[in-house]
């Protein structure tokens, strides 16, 4: 509670502040809160009020908003800024949040920011722009902290103390020979508590687990996890240190691939912003839409197939919709948990065909259960026990074969190359429906002269 309180009173003060142009007051107020809070504020502000703050701050502290800040929201703040102070901003910035922050600019206006960009600063950001999106090259940084292994501990603590401002991290110190190969790894405690005329060689660890620069960063993602790494080195076909990624890149990337592989359960290409235009919005919908579209039609023409079924049992229309609901829900539910699995590695654990057995397994069981209580329900409401049997064989068969289809198709489209989370919600469940007609107006057909008898 007072925590909220502070906040609210530099919020209130920062704000007079402003309104009264005072510099040193609002520089006084807003150095004192933290850097995400600092953010938030700058956010919020409308634009008028931007443009002072950029006056009131230096390209550094300016620099640290921007970090904090959702990537996908910082470009409208470079283009209100003058461009060379945005130039400037690039400059202070980590140079793999900036890089991110220019990939997501046109590229005229990124070949502008780095011609009148500091030379040294613009050739670093070069070096990682030219990545392809989404690998190591495009997350890492090169702001890290080589030794060599000829050096002494003494020497090395020289060095550390002249670099550690500019690195992202010290807790990781990566060793280079004398062709600037990546050949060892020490922690910041095995440097502290060594000897002075040590050779880092005598200390380090020759262990040392990298990724390749073209890496994917899903595949980085999950090793770190597993590795409980704070960074990892990255790497050239011969070795050589270019760069490391940091565990806070990391968080980006996880975050980033959930919002992907949930945009694609919901059938769209990505997550849409609140600010998205509607017709912009239905551009991306519609393809998945239309697809769904045709496949709906299909359905309607199935259910035509047993018109004369429906007409001499019309009472059996009433269930469709639960069943087929039913049928899309366990589908769902059993899509969730492939794809989740495909995407965190889990399979490596219990196997592709464990997996589709147990969901399989678990249909089963729910259709079980669920088809004894609709029978029941069926013979107390309309006194009808062998509609009631039917309906819960149809329910049974459709959970179990729902559920199993839920797993298969997105192990299969992962088997073809093809991202697993594309097999969305909305196309499981219009999969799912058409095997639920075929299965309760089969049956139906089947035991037609016992239900008009």
């Amino acid at each position: 509670m007072e925590e909220s309180n502070e906040y609210e009173s530099h919020i209130e003060n920062l704000q007079k502040a402003l309104k009264n142009e005072q510099t040193e007051a609002f520089r006084t107020e807003f150095m004192d809160m933290h850097p995400y809070e600092q953010a938030m504020f700058f956010k919020d502000q409308p634009k008028n009020s931007r443009l002072q703050i950029y006056a009131y701050l230096s390209p550094e502290e300016l620099s640290v908003i921007m970090e904090n800040i959702e990537l996908e929201d910082t470009e409208p703040f470079f283009s209100e800024m003058d461009p060379r102070f945005a130039s400037m901003v690039f400059a202070e910035m980590a140079v793999d949040d900036a890089v991110d922050t220019l990939n997501e600019m046109d590229k005229d206006k990124v070949a502008s920011f780095l011609a009148i960009m500091d030379h040294e600063a613009a050739e670093e950001i070069k070096q990682l722009l030219h990545y392809e999106e989404k690998t190591a090259g495009s997350i890492m940084t090169t702001e890290f902290v080589a030794l060599y292994k000829t050096q002494t501990v003494k020497e090395a603590m020289h060095e550390l103390k002249e670099i550690a401002p500019d690195a992202e991290t010290i807790y990781y110190l990566y060793v280079l020979d004398s062709d600037k190969r990546l050949v060892g790894v020490l922690s910041l405690r095995d440097l502290i508590i060594a000897g002075e005329d040590t050779k880092i060689e005598e200390v380090m660890s020759e262990k040392v687990v990298s990724v390749s620069v073209g890496k994917d960063q899903e595949e980085i993602a999950k090793m770190m996890r597993d590795y409980d790494f704070l960074a990892v080195p990255v790497i050239d076909f011969q070795n050589h240190l270019l760069g490391i990624i940091t565990v806070d890149d990391i968080m980006d990337v996880m975050d980033e691939e959930a919002s992907d592989d949930y945009s694609k359960l919901a059938a769209v290409t990505d997550v849409q912003k609140i600010d998205t235009g509607p017709i912009t919005a239905a551009k991306k919908r519609l393809p998945w839409l239309i697809i769904l579209l045709f496949l709906g039609m299909f359905t309607a023409s199935l259910i035509g197939q047993f018109e004369e079924t429906l007409e001499q049992v019309a009472i059996l229309a009433i269930f469709m919709p639960l069943i087929a609901g039913m049928a899309g829900n366990t589908g769902t539910q059993s899509l969730a948990v492939a794809v989740r699995s495909l995407a965190t590695g889990e399979f490596g654990k219990q196997g592709k065909l464990s997996l589709m057995m147990k969901e399989a397994t678990t249909g089963l069981i729910t259709g079980t259960t669920c088809g004894i209580v609709i029978t029941l329900v069926i013979y107390i409401w309309k006194g009808e026990l062998f509609l009631g049997f039917l309906v819960g064989i149809s329910i049974v068969a459709t959970l179990t074969i729902a559920t199993l289809s839920g797993s298969v198709i997105p192990i299969i489209m992962d088997r073809l190359k093809i991202d697993p989370a594309v097999a969305s919600g909305p196309f499981i469940t219009t999969i799912n429906d058409i095997i639920s007609i075929l299965i309760y107006f089969g049956i139906a057909t089947v035991f037609l002269d016992f239900l008009t008898g």
